[in-house]
């Protein structure tokens, strides 16, 4: 059974191409696998905030010496780690503003690099401990094209997946959707089924 986890951005909820591309590479990947199942985290939800001087200082205490404060500090992060660690697939709905990701995208990136648990620091270079995991980011765009000099957001979600140990991934390009967005779906489905599907586990 493939376990997915879905993480969706833009702000314009149902309606955001980015969504609706991302979901039609889930349904591929449910169509290949019937008994993949689905787990939703929309990053503009309340508990998905930027983390603050508490939520670091909670980060470096060990787990054991957390005060109740601090437990309940980071009690959203650690939801967030879970489901990434029980994960088989990640899906990341990336609908570039600003030629960089949603700040709420960024916020969730924040909740779940986390020293110790998602990565560690060696004396030979941090070391990623999420394994066996493929991800796919569904980059959608206005105008810039993905993997352009202008893209600063591919390159950052590949970077940060990279850094918690997740090296298989595949970038589902969609651009253009401010200069002809029938054509840019067009484009962005035929992407989705050229993807190269995930090993049911």
């Amino acid at each position: 059974m493939t376990k997915v986890l879905h993480v969706s951005a833009s702000v314009n909820g149902e309606n955001s191409n980015s969504r609706q591309i991302a979901l039609k590479l889930i349904d591929r990947i449910k169509a290949a696998d019937s008994s993949a199942t689905v787990i939703e985290r929309d990053t503009n939800e309340a508990v998905v905030s930027a983390i603050t001087g508490e939520t670091v200082g909670a980060y470096y205490t060990p787990a054991e010496n957390r005060s109740e404060a601090q437990k309940k500090v980071i009690a959203a992060s650690d939801k967030m780690v879970a489901e990434i660690m029980d994960a088989d697939v990640l899906v990341i709905g990336a609908p570039m503003y600003n030629f960089s990701i949603p700040s709420t995208l960024k916020a969730w990136v924040d909740l779940i690099a986390r020293v110790g648990v998602t990565f560690n620091y060696t004396e030979n270079g941090p070391v990623g401990l999420v394994e066996g995991k493929k991800a796919y980011i569904v980059a959608a765009t206005g105008g810039v094209p993905v993997n352009s000099p202008a893209d600063f957001a591919t390159p950052y979600l590949k970077q940060v997946l990279a850094f918690i140990g997740i090296t298989d991934v595949e970038v589902v390009e969609a651009s253009g959707f401010g200069v002809n967005a029938e054509e840019a779906m067009a484009k962005a489905i035929a992407n989705v089924e050229a993807a190269k599907l995930p090993v049911a586990a």
